[in-house]
């Protein structure tokens, strides 16, 4: 007997769903038969996203909601959206994130900020509010999107790695909270894949040589290669499944993180990247 992973009469919302890793993700709900919402803080790049899925073809509807992760308003807003008609969510993913690059010591607070307001509040509002929707009508699924730089020390990234550091350790804990709703929680840590937040990565041949040394099957990722591990999770295929963090990285995590020191000394020069900054003031 064929086991049916339908997803047909479901109810899906992404945050940071109008592009990248999020619209891949949307796609694969989209084409396993989900009404699929997809949230974003570009009008525009929600509308490219929305087209796209428009050309998956699949029995659920498509909506859009513009709106910042790092609101609670907007996140709390998009969620009631999401829902379906009798209130319930299925699947969700908290896909919203930036980044940043600076030494620890020439990180101005305004940056450290910015960085954990999108990647760990944002990760923190979807959870707790679809979260709490799930679990009102039975139960869900809800991935966030990690990194390999939460498992791995990322120099000249700590906001950003600090940031999926916690949203690992959020995501493990709220599966042991909500697992008696029927709600699991899991989270993805993806490795080098081009997208725009990615870019001035992607874009340097010597950073991705040094990214392809450090994995075992040497090629950058997919969006794709991420999605198709997201709707794993999301489905009844992984019901037994949750407070996970599961790398999609071409096996990195096995090495080290990548080397940016040269670039670092570039743009912040050395006595930044020594930690001999002059005080404050």
């Amino acid at each position: 007997m064929v086991a049916d992973f339908s997803l047909a009469g479901t109810y899906a919302f992404i945050t940071g769903g109008g592009s990248g890793i999020g619209l891949a993700c949307a796609k694969h709900l989209r084409r396993d038969g989900a009404t699929v919402t997809i949230m974003g803080r570009s009008e525009q790049r929600l509308a490219d996203g929305a087209a796209e899925l428009k050309e998956i073809d699949g029995p659920g509807e498509i909506w859009t909601i513009a709106g910042d992760a790092s609101v609670e308003d907007d996140v709390a807003r998009g969620v009631g959206e999401a829902c379906g008609p009798d209130g319930g969510l299925d699947h969700t993913v908290a896909a919203a994130g930036t980044g940043w690059l600076s030494p620890v010591v020439a990180t101005d607070a305004e940056a450290w900020r910015a960085v954990m307001a999108t990647n760990l509040d944002g990760a923190f509002f979807t959870i707790k509010h679809a979260g709490a929707a799930m679990a009102r009508s039975g139960g869900g699924a809800i991935v966030g999107i990690s990194s390999i730089a939460g498992p791995l020390t990322h120099r000249y990234m700590s906001p950003y790695a600090v940031s999926k550091a916690g949203l690992e350790a959020l995501v493990m804990n709220a599966a042991d909270e909500m697992g008696m709703a029927n709600v699991r929680v899991n989270a993805v840590r993806p490795g080098l894949v081009p997208t725009e937040l990615a870019t001035p990565l992607h874009d340097n041949e010597e950073i991705v040589a040094d990214y392809l040394d450090q994995m075992p099957l040497r090629r950058l990722g997919t969006v794709d290669d991420v999605a198709h591990l997201v709707r794993f999770l999301l489905g009844p295929e992984s019901s037994w499944i949750t407070g996970q963090c599961i790398a999609v990285d071409g096996g990195h995590t096995l090495r080290r993180g990548p080397d940016l020191e040269k670039f670092a000394r570039l743009m912040f020069g050395d006595d930044a990247v020594e930690g001999r900054v002059p005080p404050a003031g």
